[in-house]
């Protein structure tokens, strides 16, 4: 699986809230908090930035994908 060199903090987020069940809690500088409810609690941290870097992104879809019971595959199919 190849990550996407160019995927954005934005887009990341648009889509974690979209399609994932994440809601934006509150922001630290340029850091969004999301955070869901179901299946379990998770909080979790996006960097608002325009390129995110590649073990970032894979960081955050490894925490989603636990966390939702997902792959992350799954993930990547609506970035």
């Amino acid at each position: 699986m190849k990550l996407p060199r160019d995927c954005s903090g934005a887009q990341l987020i648009k889509v974690l809230c979209r399609e994932f069940g994440y809601a934006q809690v509150n922001q630290e500088g340029s850091h969004v908090i999301l955070q869901t409810s179901t299946p379990r609690s998770h909080r979790l941290s996006v960097p608002n930035h325009p390129r995110l870097r590649p073990g970032t992104l894979n960081a955050i879809l490894r925490a989603v994908a636990q966390a939702k019971g997902v792959e992350k595959t799954d993930i990547l199919d609506h970035l």
